[in-house]
């Protein structure tokens, strides 16, 4: 296991159980940024660093019964999480690293990745693989339930220029790794950017 994927679990792990407690209110946001998708039913979808799986059942909802739903993540602990909260009635939980996904090239309509770009240790493979289990002109959603202010504000911070997530920044290296970047919102309330599948 990479020194990455120690760090990453080491974070979350012990903050699983409490995670939902700590964000009681993030429902709502959940649920618009996943209709910001465009979901059909009968799709097939990828909510990529799933964490507890908050964003499952407004997955589910949007796919139907028809559709298929993996949550994957890769700290355990979360996951256990997500069973607890009974989301894994809504999504098949995989226990993988996003950046090597045990998925078919070409195999889902969308990804919902949730705070996820932050914590990727090769941002721009990482988003080379995410492209390459989408099909081309399906739907990328990065998601956070605050804005990037608010957020640094949060983790005591300040934004730099540098920032991963601003828009000349994100938008280039969405652009170099498969991805033509539709739509980007970071206001106070939620970070968005939606992307599509080129090729």
């Amino acid at each position: 296991m990479s020194d990455d994927h120690t760090h990453v679990q080491e974070f979350f792990g012990p903050r699983a159980a409490d995670w939902d407690r700590r964000f009681p209110d993030d429902g709502p946001a959940y649920a618009a940024a996943v209709a910001e998708l465009g979901l059909r039913k009968g799709d097939r979808v990828l909510d990529a660093g799933c964490g507890t799986g908050r964003a499952l059942p407004p997955l589910r909802a949007a796919v139907g019964r028809s559709g298929q739903v993996v949550g994957a993540d890769l700290t355990p602990a979360m996951l256990q999480a997500a069973v607890h909260a009974g989301r894994d009635r809504d999504g098949f939980l995989l226990l993988t690293d996003v950046a090597a996904l045990p998925l078919r090239s070409g195999s889902l309509d969308a990804v919902f990745a949730a705070g996820l770009i932050a914590h990727l240790p090769d941002p721009a493979g990482n988003l080379r693989e995410l492209a390459r289990v989408v099909r081309p002109g399906g739907v990328l959603a990065l998601f956070h339930p605050i804005g990037r202010a608010a957020l640094a504000a949060r983790q005591g911070r300040r934004l730099t220029p540098d920032d991963l997530r601003a828009e000349p920044n994100l938008r280039a290296l969405l652009t170099g790794s498969g991805w033509d970047m539709t739509v980007y919102v970071d206001e106070e309330a939620r970070f968005l950017a939606l992307a599509v599948r080129t090729g």
